[in-house]
């Protein structure tokens, strides 16, 4: 049975067994209590155990799984004595930097479609209605055969429902410019925090986050979020609209001996803060089903509230470092995260988070069918990797050694939506100008023997008509009385006259 150590104490010891990584769980704790390292021990362990991981760099000191540590000190000796452990060695972990921006990492893109209209909307920003405006342009898109990776082609595509709102609306439903000139602001916006990078080609693909080494050790996978984490609403939708592949595209593969991925969601509160019902539902449904397609999820916050109660209790696997109870909140937040905890008749949970100090926290994980073993209170183990940010020459250098480097790393601009509209508006412009060239016939065109009729009818500019000559005649003729019986003659016979 294969295990990951997470930490001792005195008398116990905390291991999470791997056949139960993929039942979620959830690291907490205030800033700068350790919460990282706890990271970092969960990933280097699945890692060893040749499971791949995915895991949130937000304040840039997870790239450090990359090199090994340093050779041990005399601070780190002692912890390592108290730990008890005899075969530590410095060791590197085979990692792979993403990054949305493209900077610290390979570029990691998805396409407009693929990310969909709902998680797109709330990146966006969007009210209901202008959400319901984006949900009808991309079923025009997918009715035309029209591509959307990117947002060039989004912003094509909102250009052309513009000019044909009143033909759209006939078919799809209302959609009203005023909603089309707002979700076009918002896509301004969206391109000036650096979110058109994310979206293009060559898309991810979720093999490449499922890889293993030589060695069989799996890969980590460290997304560069520093700056990422500065939009809240693109991080919390890329990291959403991630794990919802996964669990969209993996098959069915039950409880395994070992996980097949393991998520790791840092900053989660950010996932949660003024989420519509809907979206947090589908996470709920995710994560309450990911399970089974052999992925786990690992939530990171500084309070367990700030994952919502329904999810809160999908995830049997816990370690909270200390939380500080400075105001009422706080107390609240203490009294919250003890109860989530398998209790201990020997240990007081709500003292003991309080009193925690750096590099401590309390821990439980689940045991033999599922059962959560009683809260200890643990030194937590000392990783082999480097603890730390490291120099951009060192992740240049790991970057050179990476296996997608030459997929990713150069983008590709296919034929979309973009391309296909701007062609369609070239053939109608061009139509235009032949008509405009080379006007409609008119019917002395088509029928020269009705034009000659016509001329002698009406006449021409040089000739007159048999009506012209017929009406100078009548004036003529009108002051006798013979002149009014030709014209009498003449009405009567144009207009059927009384017959005698």
């Amino acid at each position: 049975m294969s295990q990951i150590l997470i930490g001792r104490n005195d008398t116990a010891e905390v291991s999470l067994e791997s056949r139960y990584g993929n039942r979620h769980g959830m690291v907490a704790g205030a800033t700068g209590t350790g919460k990282s390292v706890s990271l970092m021990v969960l990933a280097e362990g699945f890692s060893r155990l040749g499971v791949p991981c995915v895991l949130a760099d937000v304040k840039g000191d997870l790239a450090g799984l990359a090199l090994p540590a340093s050779e041990p000190g005399d601070k780190l000796q002692a912890r390592l004595s108290r730990l008890g452990l005899t075969d530590w060695q410095p060791q590197a972990n085979p990692v792979v930097f993403w990054d949305l921006y493209g900077k610290h990492g390979h570029p990691l893109r998805t396409t407009v479609s693929e990310m969909g209209p709902a998680l797109l909307g709330r990146v966006l920003q969007l009210s209901d209605t202008q959400q319901g405006v984006l949900e009808v342009i991309f079923k025009v898109a997918d009715d035309q055969g029209w591509l959307l990776l990117d947002l060039t082609d989004l912003r094509a595509l909102l250009s052309f429902a513009a000019e044909n709102a009143r033909d759209i609306s006939g078919h799809y439903g209302l959609i009203g410019n005023t909603s089309i000139a707002a979700i076009q602001r918002s896509l301004l916006a969206l391109e000036q925090a650096g979110g058109e990078g994310f979206f293009g080609e060559p898309a991810l693909e979720l093999t490449d986050l499922l890889r293993q080494d030589m060695s069989g050790r799996g890969v980590i996978n460290v997304l560069a979020a520093d700056q990422l984490v500065l939009e809240p609403k693109l991080y919390a939708a890329f990291l959403l609209w991630l794990l919802s592949e996964l669990f969209e595209q993996l098959p069915e593969v039950g409880d395994q001996e070992l996980p097949r991925l393991v998520f790791f969601f840092d900053e989660a509160h950010l996932l949660f803060d003024d989420c519509p019902p809907a979206l947090r539902q589908r996470v709920e449904q995710v994560v309450r089903l990911i399970r089974s397609k052999g992925v786990g999820v690992y939530f990171c916050s500084q309070n367990p509230d700030d994952v919502p109660e329904d999810i809160l209790g999908q995830l049997g696997n816990r370690i909270q470092h200390a939380l500080r109870a400075f105001t009422p909140r706080d107390q609240k937040a203490v009294r919250a995260a003890a109860e989530t905890f398998a209790p201990n008749p020997k240990l007081d949970v709500t003292a003991a988070i309080g009193q925690l100090g750096v590099g401590e926290a309390l821990a439980s994980t689940l045991r033999e069918g599922g059962v959560p073993s009683p809260v200890e209170r643990v030194l937590v183990t000392t990783p082999r990797c480097r603890i730390g940010a490291i120099t951009e020459a060192e992740r240049t250098a790991v970057r050179q050694r990476s296996p997608v480097g030459g997929k990713y790393d150069t983008p590709v601009n296919r034929e979309s939506a973009a391309e296909m509209l701007a062609r369609r508006a070239d053939a109608k412009a061009a139509d235009a100008s032949v008509v405009a060239a080379d006007p409609p016939p008119t019917p002395a065109d088509d029928n020269a023997w009705g034009g000659a009729v016509h001329d002698a009818v009406f006449g021409t500019r040089r000739r007159q008509g048999m009506i012209e000559t017929m009406g100078k005649q009548v004036v003529r003729t009108m002051g006798s009385q013979i002149g009014r019986q030709i014209l009498r003659g003449v009405l009567g016979g144009l207009f059927g006259g009384r017959r005698r």
